[in-house]
């Protein structure tokens, strides 16, 4: 049983030991710990082709994913849609929990900002 390790008969017919330098303080691994060290050393050993690199963009600034929240927010007041009015700080509060999850990069954001944007009705200029 994996709380108490291996008994005698069981390592008797194992084919390899293997022995890890570890903290005394600690003298045994759990089973997942073991097998992922085992997996990890194995791996350093050969030829695995390591996975691409994927070029992500920056996480946005704070103060971007302020702005985008604050511009809905502003279109949906205009909108009317925060409704019935005692919902609204709860909406509000999933909506910015909705917006600010993790991985939001500055070109998804301004995306989206281009969006709300064009949302608003154009006004006439110079009059």
């Amino acid at each position: 049983p994996e709380r108490s390790g291996l008994e005698t008969d069981d390592v008797a017919v194992a084919r390899t030991i293997v022995t890890v330098p570890i903290n005394p303080e600690f003298g045994s691994l759990n089973l997942a710990q073991a097998v992922i060290l085992v997996a990890y050393e194995w791996s350093k050993g050969q030829a695995l082709v390591s996975p691409p690199t994927v070029e992500v963009d920056p996480p946005a600034p704070q103060f971007e994913l302020d702005g985008m929240i604050a511009q809905l927010d502003t279109l949906l007041v205009d909108g009317g849609y925060y409704f019935p009015p005692d919902r609204t700080p709860a909406t509000r509060r999933m909506l910015r929990t909705l917006l600010t999850k993790p991985g939001w990069s500055t070109q998804e954001v301004r995306t989206v900002r281009g969006i709300l944007s064009s949302l608003v009705p154009k006004r006439p200029r110079g009059g």
